[in-house]
Parts: C-alpha cells; sequence; structure tokens
C-alpha cells in the first residue's frame, strides 16, 4: 500500500492466542488514508470477530533498521 514500509504479523511462542503486529508507515497520513481503502476495510471487517480486544498499542518513531 502507498506509504507502508513494513507490515509483519508474528505469533508469540509462549501465548498461543496472542499475536503482533508491527507496522512502519512513511507518515501517519498515509496509515489514515489506507484505512479508506475498500480492501483493507473488508480485511478489518473480516478480522475484526478474531481480535478479543487490543492489550497493547504502542507508536513509536523508527529511526533505523536494515529495511528502513
Amino acid at each position: 500500500m502507498p506509504g507502508c514500509r513494513s507490515y509483519v504479523v508474528a505469533r508469540d511462542p509462549a501465548n498461543a492466542d496472542a499475536v503482533y503486529v508491527t507496522e512502519v508507515w512513511e507518515t501517519s497520513e498515509a496509515h489514515r488514508a489506507s484505512l479508506t481503502l475498500p480492501a483493507v476495510k473488508e480485511a478489518i471487517a473480516q478480522g475484526r470477530p478474531l481480535i478479543a480486544g487490543f492489550e497493547k498499542i504502542a507508536e513509536t518513531e523508527p529511526v533505523g533498521g536494515i529495511g528502513l
């Protein structure tokens, strides 16, 4: 998607019921714009029943690393 630099879904080896989603976007505006796309809205609608809740949400500012 435009502006998405990385999108990773990972399992938690210590908790079979937990997953982590890590996203890196060029700007917060690019992320917000992605949420208006029909394909993203459909994916969210399909995934919502699988989500019991969000225990932690952290917004960070990457400063470097491989792939960025």
